[in-house]
């Protein structure tokens, strides 16, 4: 099978699962729904929706009444993932202006509002410049504004980054900071410019608290009700009291942080902080060795 035959099959198969997107998430689609979202010939079109109805015939009718294909009774999904995260995070790209009405694939939108964060601009030339020394191994100088007492203005210093990572609001490049003589995470909106490839310092498998995972284990605030409860846990996926969160050591501030677990949990009121860090006294002397105080006030950057 040559790449032009490749191509194209691939390009029906997305088509045969848009119309299955359609069809589960929406109750039906047209003709006019493919010709829209990929800009193929009315004629393809039909051809695609006769495809589908050829390869799961139980899952699409056509309504004469609508003019359209609609979800049968005994729906089984074939071509897509029936995944409600997979359609929460094409609502969420919508919302946020990342994806059109196309390329989400959805043709009727729900009524929606994000609970933004501030925007934080990235630089697209420091983005590249990143992306460069993380694909061909190679440091690179990155002006910097550190938010250390000892760092008040911005200035050079020679990173060597193996990853990107994102806390839940920022991105952040894992680097090996060649002044600093270890791993550390750098803000992409603080690095204002970049210049100078040179060798490299240490590799991505000298950065323990990259490789190295933690196993955080929460629960529901034991202070809720036990329906309460039982709704903490189906809400979180919880198996008899109880989930855990495997983390990379390098990233277990922000997780905590994120859950509201960086203060002890069995101090909140519990109808805001719905869980807690079931193992907290291990996960305190982990942020000790790592040098991060429980109250998070001593994160190192």
């Amino acid at each position: 099978m040559d790449n032009r035959e490749t191509k194209t099959r691939w390009g029906v198969e997305r088509r045969l699962e848009f119309i299955e997107f359609r069809l589960f998430w929406e109750g039906g689609v047209n003709r006019s729904d493919i010709v829209s979202a990929f800009g193929v010939s009315v004629p393809q079109a039909s051809k695609d929706l006769t495809l589908y109805q050829e390869r799961a015939p139980q899952n699409a009718i056509y309504d004469k009444s609508a003019k359209r294909y609609i979800a049968g009774p005994h729906f089984k999904p074939l071509f897509h993932q029936a995944d409600p995260d997979v359609y929460l995070q094409r609502l969420r790209a919508r919302a946020e202006g990342l994806a059109d009405a196309e390329s989400s694939w959805i043709g009727k939108m729900p009524a929606t509002d994000m609970a933004l964060t501030p925007h934080r601009s990235v630089s697209g030339a420091v983005l590249r410049a990143l992306l460069r020394a993380i694909q061909e191994h190679l440091s690179v100088e990155v002006l910097y504004q550190s938010m250390n007492d000892k760092r008040p203005d911005p200035e050079w210093r020679r990173i060597t980054p193996h990853s990107l990572a994102n806390d839940g609001f920022r991105w952040h490049a894992r680097a090996y900071c060649h002044i600093d003589g270890r791993f550390k995470d750098f803000l992409l909106p603080r690095v204002f410019e970049t210049r100078g490839f040179g060798q490299p310092g240490l590799p991505v498998d000298e950065d323990r608290l990259w490789q190295e995972t933690y196993e955080l284990v929460v629960g529901p605030h034991p202070k809720l009700t036990g329906r309460q409860r039982a709704g903490v846990e189906k809400d979180y996926g919880m198996k008899d009291g109880r989930l855990s969160l495997s983390t990379r050591k390098a990233m277990l501030f922000y997780v905590l942080k994120r859950l509201g677990l960086l203060r002890d949990a069995m101090d909140e009121n519990p109808h805001e902080q719905h869980i807690v860090d079931l193992e907290r006294e291990r996960t305190a002397r982990e942020l000790t060795e790592l040098g991060i105080s429980f109250e998070g006030s001593t994160r190192r950057k």
